[in-house]
């Protein structure tokens, strides 16, 4: 995935002025994450270029959806985006800082693929420093932010980095959250885990649900969960 625009089945995200490009991690996460309420309201936090709150949209087609970037840059490829989708009427983006973010109404979805690699190298190019660092949203201000902004039924659901998620987990027990589906996820059979895809509710569920899921059966060969997950998206 790469270069200047990405074609899906239902929309295509230009990605010219935009830090962090079109990947795996924002494709799984919005193929992935869950909307309790069919007509409810969903925040994607960092929404970059705006292909997560696009999948969300496509996938419900009655939900509202709030998303919100500190990055100029990233708001107005994001606007584009969106104005230049079947969902410029349910999907409303604005420059926030979600930290400070106040919206009228609370969310029964956030959905968020963070920054990381708060330990690593800072690289010198600030807008994709800030796209790609816990510099200016820690994971305990993501946390509590995510906690102020859900409903009660609500659900919050990432996609972090391997590496993090004891980290992420303290922080969200720490805030009151309660994880409910955990998804280890490797690029192909015999290789460690690579992402976490999460969710978070503020009651514990009846259940946690965790597994463990592949990308590719071998190289460049798309496993059957990854085809299933992404099959009304991808074109081939």
């Amino acid at each position: 995935m790469g270069g200047d625009s990405f074609t899906f089945k239902q929309f295509v995200v230009q990605q010219d002025r935009c830090a962090m490009k079109v990947g795996t991690d924002g494709t799984l996460l919005g193929a992935w994450a869950e909307l309790v309420k069919a007509d409810g309201r969903i925040l994607d936090i960092g929404t970059g270029t705006g292909l997560i709150a696009m999948m969300m949209a496509q996938r419900y087609p009655e939900a509202r959806i709030t998303a919100i970037d500190i990055d100029e840059m990233a708001v107005l490829q994001a606007v584009d985006n969106v104005n230049a989708s079947p969902f410029a009427d349910r999907i409303e983006v604005f420059q926030a800082d979600v930290n400070v973010f106040e919206p009228t109404e609370k969310f029964n979805s956030i959905v968020c693929n963070p920054p990381f690699f708060n330990n690593a190298l800072i690289c010198p190019d600030n807008q994709r420093t800030q796209a790609r660092h816990t510099l200016s949203l820690s994971y305990r201000q993501l946390m509590a932010a995510a906690w102020r902004l859900l409903c009660e039924e609500g659900i919050f659901s990432l996609i972090i980095p391997n590496d993090f998620f004891q980290q992420l987990e303290g922080e969200a027990h720490l805030s009151g959250f309660f994880l409910t589906r955990v998804y280890g996820v490797r690029t192909i059979e015999g290789k460690p885990i690579k992402r976490y895809l999460i969710e978070l509710m503020k009651h514990p569920s009846y259940k946690l649900i965790k597994k463990e899921v592949l990308i590719e059966d071998k190289p460049r060969v798309r496993s059957a969960w990854y085809r299933e997950l992404t099959k009304e998206f991808y074109i081939k």
